[in-house]
C-alpha cells in the first residue's frame, strides 16, 4: 500500500517546462549516441532542439546532465521510497519494493531493457560522463542517507543503523546488481532471462542488507 499523499496536478506552465526539458534531453541523447558525447557541443544540441544555448543551460546546468538527466529522479525515487513508505514498513522493505517495481516497469533506472546497453556504451566512452555518473551515485546516496536519518528520528523502533552507512551499502548493492545485468545484456543475453536473474540478485542483495542491519 502506498502511503504517499495524492499528487497535485501540474499547472500548464509546469507541464510545458517538463516537456521542453524532455525534448531537449531526447534530442541531445540522440546526437550523443550518433556522434559521441565529446564530439557534440551544447550549441549543436540547442540548434537541433530549436532553442537557445542559454535555454539549454537553464534546464541542464552541465552538458553531462543532458545525457545523465535521470540523476535527480533517481535521488527522488530512493529517498521517496523511504519517506513515503507505508506505516510500519521498514525502509529496506520499501527500497526492495521500489527496485522490483523499476524492474517490472522496465524503467530506465531499473537496470534491464533493450535500450540500456547502447546508452551505457556512450557513458563508458566518455571520461566526463563516467565522472558525472560517479557524482550521481554520490547524490543518490546523500539523498537516501537524509531520508534514512529522518526515518530513524521519526521511528525509534527501527533497528539502530548508521543511516549514511546503510545508504552507501544500499546504493553499492544496487549498482552491483545493475552492472551485472548490463554486462549480460551487452553480451546478447535475452532480456527476460536477465530480468529473472536480476530479480534473484536483488532479493539476495536485500536479504544480505537486512541481515546486516538486524
Amino acid at each position: 500500500m502506498d502511503a504517499s499523499p495524492p499528487q497535485e496536478p501540474l499547472s500548464l506552465r509546469e507541464r510545458k517546462k517538463r516537456q521542453t526539458r524532455q525534448r531537449i534531453s531526447d534530442i541531445a541523447t540522440l546526437l550523443f549516441r550518433e556522434h559521441g558525447f565529446d564530439q557534440v557541443t551544447v550549441a549543436e544540441v540547442a540548434r537541433a532542439a530549436g532553442v537557445s544555448t542559454m535555454t539549454v543551460f537553464n534546464y541542464f546546468p552541465r552538458k553531462e546532465d543532458l545525457f545523465l538527466d535521470r540523476i535527480p529522479e533517481a535521488a527522488d525515487l530512493f529517498a521517496g521510497a523511504v519517506r513515503d513508505r507505508a506505516q510500519g514498513e521498514p525502509p529496506l522493505a520499501a527500497l526492495r519494493r521500489l527496485t522490483l517495481r523499476l524492474l517490472d516497469e522496465r524503467h530506465p533506472l531499473g537496470g534491464v531493457g533493450e535500450t540500456l546497453p547502447p546508452f551505457w556504451r556512450t557513458v563508458a566512452a566518455s571520461p566526463a560522463l563516467r565522472a558525472r555518473g560517479r557524482e550521481g551515485l554520490d547524490e543518490v546516496e546523500t539523498a537516501l542517507a537524509a531520508a534514512l536519518t529522518e526515518a530513524a528520528a521519526a521511528d525509534p523502533g527501527l533497528p539502530a543503523t548508521d543511516p549514511a552507512l546503510l545508504a552507501a551499502l544500499t546504493v553499492a548493492a544496487y549498482r552491483t546488481v545493475v552492472t551485472a545485468s548490463l554486462r549480460r545484456l551487452s553480451a546478447g543475453d535475452p532480456v527476460e532471462e536477465v530480468a529473472e536473474d536480476h530479480r534473484a540478485r536483488l532479493g539476495s542483495a536485500f536479504d544480505a542488507l537486512e541481515r546486516m542491519t538486524g
